[in-house]
């Protein structure tokens, strides 16, 4: 058991390998996201010592007012608690700690399968717009009732669902839309604080060709979708992309630059979320050194003060931080064996 009174601002975490430094980063990701950045599966994240786990925190909102969160996982069941109420909407959370992570594994964002891209983008939608979620949820439901429909082969009722895939598949569009056009300048502008690259873009696609509309890609693609027994067409196949000048970035940039472009991408959320809400979040940075080269750890830990935001990284050097003399009101924690002190 650990208990942690954080800085507002910076938090400097130090340890060995596998001292439990990931751990402490994955307990704040729990209270935001109810889910691990590390693995698909939310009960691996329970040492394998102990039957349970249990994260709570208090949490200082815009308006003032202080939330109680609490997250307690067993091997059956979690169970989740906001100022103490049992609630099962993972909405909540976010809603209450909306946060970013960069880790080793982040490069796979660009180069994985689109549904990565599309829950990265729809988080930023989330916490835009307080309609996105529920029109969202119509179109998952009706997605997975005409897909049931192919599957049986049934065409009675396929309309009825065509239609409500087509109406709330044009307000899910239409809102990832809107996001991106505010989120795109905010974006380019970052990427040119840390990338010297030209005509770097970021292209949306909305999951089918927008020029026909929905409903007429629908009868379109009928006698594909009944073959296969599930619907190719739809904001359910959205992606997002990284163009520069008029290749795929993650194509031909290095390793480096496609990690620079993602922290771009996420700490644009992030100021985006500031700008349009006055939200500030948090953002976890886990392994801090093999991120970045010591010139763009000190341009991080810049932009990271003047958003203002609160942040947690993680190394296994102080050094690894640079000269901190000029940083304000910031904490050092060392962690040996799960255990968390601070320096």
């Amino acid at each position: 058991m650990a208990a942690v009174y954080p800085s507002p601002t910076l938090n400097f975490i130090v340890g060995k390998n596998a001292s439990g430094k990931s751990a402490f980063l994955e307990a704040i990701f729990l209270l935001g996201r109810i889910k691990s950045f590390r693995s698909t599966a939310i009960k691996s994240v329970i040492n394998s010592s102990q039957l349970e786990l249990v994260v709570s925190a208090e949490i200082l909102q815009m308006n003032g007012a202080i939330a109680h969160l609490g997250v307690q996982i067993d091997n059956k069941n979690y169970y989740c608690r906001i100022n103490h109420q049992t609630t099962h909407k993972k909405s909540d959370f976010a809603y209450a700690l909306p946060l970013q992570v960069i880790h080793p594994k982040s490069y796979e964002l660009l180069d994985a399968a689109p549904q990565l891209r599309r829950e990265f983008l729809d988080w930023g939608v989330f916490n835009d717009n307080e309609n996105f979620l529920l029109n969202w949820r119509k179109y998952k439901k009706a997605l997975a009732q005409r897909n049931s429909l192919l599957k049986a082969r049934s065409l009675k009722e396929l309309n009825v669902w065509n239609n409500e895939l087509v109406y709330y598949g044009t307000i899910v569009n239409n809102y990832r839309q809107s996001y991106l056009l505010q989120f795109k300048p905010v974006f380019i502008e970052i990427v040119a604080k840390f990338l010297d690259l030209t005509d770097v873009d970021l292209r949306f696609i909305s999951g089918w060709n927008t020029d026909k509309g929905l409903d007429n890609v629908f009868i379109e693609d009928l006698d594909k979708d009944l073959r296969f027994g599930f619907t190719h067409s739809g904001p359910h196949r959205g992606d997002i992309q990284i163009i520069v000048g008029s290749r795929l970035a993650k194509d031909f940039v290095s390793r480096g630059q496609l990690k620079l472009l993602i922290m771009s991408l996420k700490l644009a959320q992030m100021q985006l979320l500031k700008n349009q809400h006055s939200n500030i979040g948090c953002f976890l940075i886990d392994d801090f050194a093999a991120e970045l080269d010591i010139i763009n750890r000190a341009k991080l830990l810049q932009y990271l003060i003047e958003l203002e935001c609160q942040v947690f990284i993680t190394t296994t050097e102080p050094s690894d931080f640079g000269d901190l003399s000029h940083i304000k009101n910031y904490k050092m924690f060392h962690v040996e064996q799960g255990n968390i002190i601070q320096v």
